[in-house]
């Protein structure tokens, strides 16, 4: 989930139990209000009854016109003596005047003639629906939240967009950094302190991270290459044991079984000292490359080393696709990309090429999906003990030194391998 939306939901959870309390306290008060107001006037009624009963004067008529009721009931000294003097209430009473039930605010008094008679005055007077209240407090509190959601949401996407473009300007950045690129200026002309204490922190960081990667690249290229020398000796020595004719059937065995670990190990030695030139840019010629020629010179050269394998090959192709790149590099990434399509391949199985647009595809046979988290990791290699492990990461490595990358899929009994060339 992104920050911006993050924020907004907490905002919109954050708002919600306020919005609630609001709301109640808003009803409550109203009702307080109302009650006040009406009790008020209940009061002045009772008075104005209770002066004129008091007076022998005529009392008003229920039928004046006004919903109001009242009722003057004698009451004895012991239920004035358990009685409050004066109760205001909420009850449901009959309106004759209507013929229906309706909400009452009510207020019971009791008082004494001049001849110490004690009677309880009951006023009533219709009052508001409180579900009615409820309800239209309740979608009043909806319609505001959601205008004030909506408002907060423009304000905030408005505030959040001016003061975190430099962030997003960082991020930016470090999505198109790749180590041994040299692009480590993430600095910025922010004034915010914590954006510019984290842009100085990235700055450090791509920093180490890059003299790491040069010292890791050097030792790699140093130490291939100084090894070139002393197996390149060693292989020389092995073949003058071998002619020598002084070794017996059980030594030639054990010579040919170094001489292969020791071919297996120049293999290695040799792609690694290739992989550290590729990532330390030190194939910085382009050219036109015709791929579809590469191909075919590839392909004629692995049918005859595995023809006793019986694999067949489908090309679907013109021979005009050309691209720029090294060509030392398109050679490298061809040959690999084809020669790992026989080695893996099973017997009688086959390889189909083929381009489509600018994506060249190599498929071959297969039984299971390889671990595609893994293939391209350096020294990954499975059921295969003469493989280095380094010649799909080879690959992978000069796709990404032209800016694209090498996807793979299972479908159809076929590994598929594929690369979309910049032309």
């Amino acid at each position: 989930m992104k920050l911006f939306h993050r924020v907004i939901l907490t905002l919109a959870i954050g708002l919600l139990p306020v919005m609630a309390l609001w709301s109640l306290l808003f009803y409550y008060g109203m009702v307080g209000e109302i009650n006040d107001e009406t009790d008020d006037a209940l009061s002045d009624y009772a008075q104005l009854i209770m002066r004129r009963a008091l007076v022998g004067a005529p009392l008003p008529q229920p039928d004046n016109g006004s919903n109001n009721s009242y009722s003057i009931v004698p009451v004895s000294e012991e239920y004035v003596r358990n009685n409050p003097q004066i109760t205001f209430y909420d009850e449901m009473v009959y309106i004759p005047e209507k013929e229906e039930t309706e909400p009452a605010r009510v207020l019971k008094t009791i008082y004494r003639d001049g001849e110490g008679q004690h009677y309880e005055l009951q006023v009533a007077t219709p009052t508001f629906e409180r579900k009615d209240l409820l309800e239209t407090v309740a979608y009043n509190i909806l319609g505001l939240y959601t205008v004030l959601m909506l408002t907060i949401l423009a304000v905030v996407s408005i505030v959040y967009y001016l003061n975190m473009r430099p962030l997003y300007t960082l991020l930016k950045r470090l999505d198109k950094y790749r180590p041994g690129t040299k692009s480590t200026n993430f600095t910025d002309t922010t004034t915010v302190v914590e954006f510019r204490k984290l842009n100085d922190a990235v700055q450090k960081a791509m920093e180490r991270a890059e003299y790491y990667f040069d010292r890791q690249n050097s030792f790699i290229g140093n130490a291939s290459h100084e090894l070139q020398t002393p197996l390149a000796i060693l292989g020389t020595r092995l073949e003058w044991l071998m002619n020598s004719g002084t070794l017996s059937e059980e030594q030639m065995t054990e010579i040919i079984k170094m001489q292969r670990s020791l071919s297996r190990l120049v293999r290695l030695n040799r792609t690694l000292l290739l992989l550290s030139k590729i990532e330390n840019g030190q194939f910085p010629e382009t050219t036109e490359v015709n791929i579809a020629a590469i191909i075919r010179e590839n392909i004629e050269i692995y049918s005859e080393i595995y023809a006793d394998r019986e694999i067949s090959c489908t090309l679907q192709m013109s021979d005009g696709f050309k691209v720029s790149m090294n060509e030392s590099l398109a050679t490298t990434l061809i040959s690999n990309l084809l020669k790992n399509s026989f080695v893996h391949n099973s017997n009688g199985g086959c390889v189909k090429v083929s381009i489509d647009g600018n994506t060249l595809t190599v498929a071959n046979s297969g039984n299971e999906p390889l671990d595609a988290s893994r293939i391209f990791e350096r020294f990954y290699h499975k059921g295969n003990s003469d493989s280095t492990g380094l010649g799909l990461p080879l690959v992978s490595s000069i796709a990404e030194r032209y800016g694209t990358k090498v996807e793979y899929c299972f479908a159809d009994g076929m590994h598929c391998f594929s690369i979309k060339f910049m032309r």
